[in-house]
């Protein structure tokens, strides 16, 4: 059974930084195409960033773009999200979301396989 499992969300201030975690475990994950997505209060789930199994290609949203970095360590099984000069409008739910085998569709929520919990990530001004 595949499991993603987010860590590393908190309160932080406007400006301030957070690095967000997901372990895997269950499948191959070195063939796995890894994603961030977010979901704030009362909004629909949408896309944040991606990566692909080989670190080869990334995708970003266009508000995460130049701020946000995705990032895998295919020996530690974990995908990271370094956010930077974080926003209020940033605060949401974070969900780890893996596509064994990759995905045609690396940046839309059909695309993806398993999802984690989420975690919490809350930006006060």
């Amino acid at each position: 059974q595949v499991q993603l499992v987010e860590s590393g969300g908190g309160l932080v201030q406007a400006g301030g930084s957070l690095r967000l975690s997901c372990a895997a475990s269950g499948h191959t994950f070195s063939t796995t195409t890894m994603g961030w997505f977010r979901q704030a209060p009362g909004k629909e789930r949408e896309f944040v960033a991606s990566i692909t199994w080989n670190k080869r290609l990334t995708y970003y949203s266009d508000s995460a773009k130049g701020r946000f970095t995705i990032s895998r360590d295919n020996g530690k099984n974990t995908v990271y999200l370094q956010m930077d000069s974080l926003k209020p409008e940033d605060t949401a739910v974070y969900y780890c979301a893996g596509a064994p085998g990759g995905t045609t569709r690396p940046t839309q929520q059909p695309g993806y396989d398993y999802w984690g919990r989420g975690t919490q990530v809350t930006v006060s001004p």
